[in-house]
């Protein structure tokens, strides 16, 4: 197996083996990332800044059990992008990763692609297994050289507990002025949680939700199709949620089901996001106001 034109050794960078680095992330606590400076990163997403960034420093996402969780880092410049991939389009997705790296990257020496991936879990259907197999696939497919830093997936991300196998790490954040990788939770999803999960659970593609240039989020506009059976869904159970619309039912975190309820219940209410989210086509963007997230609603954009 190779990355681009580099075989995949004992690369960690900072003379630590990467079995090593995993052990060393999956043994840490948990930190709570506060708002302030804060960019949260949900499921098809992905966003990327670089230290000069002046609002955001911290990258950040969670709720990953199959999912993997992709932060790739030109070691020159320090630009960094932080993805949530669920393997709907492994491809393309490692190809939008790398080419908004390389927007930042330098020419200078030390100025190589450093991936490191982390997610998934030892579960029972192998969709975890696949994913990680699928995305080494994508990346060694690049011309890029791409050094593989932090292996931290599927048996490597995995602990049993009660007999049940789920994953160790959830969530991680990225600090990019340091490079600093740990694991993670999150006061705050947003902004515009639901309107971004909607679009996830309606078979959105990945995309970029930050402009890195103007140091502003930009959402939408979206468009989806009225969710099937959407009526149905809201009168199951708990029980039928979690077992119908997650792909590891088991490992789930304590809140899955009331994050998907109640996207359904927008999904309800805005069936058509073009007539009441996004009128004139326009997104909507976000700057950071004292570390804080705040509606810019006299943008053109």
């Amino acid at each position: 197996m190779k990355m681009g034109r580099q075989k995949v050794g004992e690369d960690s960078g900072e003379g630590k083996p990467r079995e090593e680095r995993a052990k060393a992330l999956t043994s840490q606590p948990a930190r709570t990332v506060e708002p302030k400076s804060f960019l949260y990163v949900g499921q098809r997403e992905f966003a990327v800044t670089t230290p000069n960034d002046s609002s955001v420093y911290i990258l950040g996402s969670d709720d990953a059990t199959t999912c993997h969780l992709v932060v790739l880092r030109d070691a020159g410049s320090g630009a960094t992008c932080l993805a949530h991939c669920d393997g709907s389009d492994t491809n393309a997705e490692v190809s939008m990763i790398i080419s908004s790296v390389k927007l930042f990257s330098s020419n200078t020496e030390g100025g190589r692609l450093e991936l490191h991936l982390i997610g998934g879990f030892s579960d029972e259907k192998g969709l975890s297994q696949d994913l990680t197999s699928h995305l080494l696939r994508a990346f060694d497919k690049q011309q890029d050289e791409v050094h593989l830093v932090t292996f931290c997936v599927t048996e490597l991300n995995d602990v049993v507990k009660n007999g049940i196998h789920v994953p160790i790490i959830y969530g991680i954040a990225v600090n990019v002025k340091t490079a600093e990788i740990f694991s993670a939770t999150f006061q705050d999803h947003g902004p515009d949680e639901d309107i971004r999960s909607a679009r996830t659970l309606t078979g959105g593609a990945m995309l970029s939700i930050y402009d890195t240039k103007t140091e502003r989020l930009c959402i939408g506009p979206y468009y989806w199709m009225p969710f099937p059976f959407l009526d149905y869904w809201l009168e199951q159970d708990d029980e039928q949620i979690l077992k119908k619309l997650s792909t590891s039912p088991l490992a789930e975190p304590p809140h899955f089901v009331k994050h998907i309820r109640s996207t359904l219940l927008f999904l309800k209410e805005h069936p058509f996001p073009e007539n009441t989210l996004f009128l004139n086509k326009k997104s909507r963007v976000f700057k950071k106001s004292e570390g804080l997230w705040e509606r810019v609603l006299t943008d053109k954009m």
